[in-house]
């Protein structure tokens, strides 16, 4: 599966952003999509992710600011990023799970907030 990310950038910080990553594969629906980051010498932490039937699950440091979703016609899923803070900045990877051991990662896109 590849996985194609956009939408980062340079935000100040309390603004949005809305990152996207989309899937090359006809089973995207089965698949568990999430959004992790890792910035420079932290280790790559989970921001949120989605299961197959919608609900979504986020990190702590996220939680109210962030919202994942997904759509399976356009094989896509989206991380609304509100309320950024500097301590946000990192790369944002796209995940996706496809379980038994099957687990694939985009390029990453950077996102860096400003005070």
């Amino acid at each position: 599966v590849r996985l194609v990310e956009s939408g980062g950038g340079l935000v100040q910080s309390g603004g949005s952003l809305r990152l996207s990553c989309a899937a090359s594969t006809d089973s995207f629906q089965y698949y568990i999509m999430g959004w992790y980051r890792q910035a420079p010498g932290k280790q790559r932490e989970l921001v949120a992710d989605i299961g197959v039937g919608g609900t979504g699950r986020y990190g702590d440091s996220v939680k109210g600011r962030f919202s994942i979703s997904r759509d399976n016609v356009k094989n896509t899923v989206y991380l609304q990023m509100n309320s950024l803070k500097t301590e946000d900045t990192a790369g944002y990877y796209c995940s996706a799970n496809g379980g038994n051991g099957e687990f694939n990662w985009g390029q990453g896109t950077q996102v860096t907030v400003s005070s």
